[in-house]
């Protein structure tokens, strides 16, 4: 029985072992085999000589002589290298000699010579099979049916896919936990963002009191600190000369400390003029009431009873 897997993935994913059937080979390390010159010119006299040494080869194999049927096919290899049925021949007896890696090489000239060699991906599928790579098995035994089907093919077939379908269920769910983790991880960087975000925001504001704005910047930083924490602030206009922000002024202390969830920022105009000229102050005191950046109403003048309605109607919202 045959094992892959086992590695581990970051996080305390770790991948379990795939029990596999069938038994695999050590790699053959042997030196390359001897291969024909692919720009030699073949002459009717070396085509005959090869025959003939191609048919010595098949009569050792079926003799089950496979060094000897590898001598005669390497000879014909040699005076034919251009022949894709030898290189097929020779790979099948790397493949009987369990040589997988000699097959590989023989079975990758023979379709390299010939793209449509059966022969080449039979022996290739079966090479790689015997070296545990199932699924390339599986792909050169699928070819080599697909060209010229027989019961040998069919039957490697039957020891490789089983194998095939527990690697990619395999794949599959490490694929899901690996991407379950990854959302997780997301979700988890999200809430730290928005965690870091909520307590930035939270630094700049002062609950219950009237924060006086004395720049542009300043005020997009609260307004933005208001937003993030889903607050309502009330952006109030008012003037040095002004009798009636004189009045208002302490009403809206007062309305702060009640509503210590409300943002209360106030501008000075003649501080502030392109401030004032932006949000459209026509006069003073002037109350914008905004949420997310946005001016959702508005309150013109001393009305500390419009003022607290427009508190109730939008402070909880």
């Amino acid at each position: 029985m045959a094992m892959a897997g086992g590695s581990s993935f970051e996080d305390e994913i770790v991948e379990s072992d795939i029990e596999l059937e069938g038994e695999v080979v050590e790699p053959d390390n042997d030196p390359p085999q001897k291969m024909g010159d692919p720009s030699a010119e073949v002459s009717n006299e070396k085509f005959d000589q090869s025959q003939l040494a191609k048919k010595e080869g098949v009569d050792a194999i079926s003799e089950g002589k496979l060094d000897e049927a590898i001598e005669h096919l390497t000879e014909a290899v040699v005076l034919n290298p251009t022949s894709a049925i030898v290189y097929a021949a020779r790979a099948s007896v790397f493949v009987k000699s369990k040589k997988p890696n000699a097959a590989i090489r023989d079975a990758d000239a023979a379709l390299k010579i010939n793209p449509d060699s059966a022969k080449g991906y039979k022996s290739r599928g079966m090479a790689k099979a015997m070296l545990g790579k199932w699924e390339e098995a599986a792909q050169d035994l699928r070819m080599a049916a697909k060209l010229d089907y027989d019961e040998e093919i069919a039957a490697e077939l039957k020891k490789v896919e089983p194998n095939v379908l527990k690697i990619e269920e395999h794949r599959r769910k490490y694929e899901r936990l690996r991407k379950e983790r990854d959302m997780k991880k997301a979700e988890m960087e999200k809430q730290r963002k928005h965690a870091e975000e909520i307590s930035a925001a939270s630094a700049v504001l002062k609950d219950g009191d009237v924060i006086a704005i004395h720049s542009s910047s300043e005020l997009e930083s609260k307004l933005k600190a208001a937003s993030t924490l889903s607050r309502l602030a009330v952006l109030y206009f008012t003037a040095g000369w002004c009798g009636p922000c004189r009045f208002i002024g302490p009403v809206c202390k007062s309305l702060a400390e009640k509503h210590r969830n409300v943002v209360f920022l106030k501008v000075d105009i003649d501080e502030l003029n392109s401030v004032a000229y932006r949000w459209n102050v026509s006069s003073v005191p002037s109350f914008f009431f905004v949420r997310n950046g946005k001016e959702i109403d508005k309150v013109v003048g001393a009305d500390k009873n419009g003022l607290e309605r427009k508190l109730a109607q939008h402070g909880s919202s």
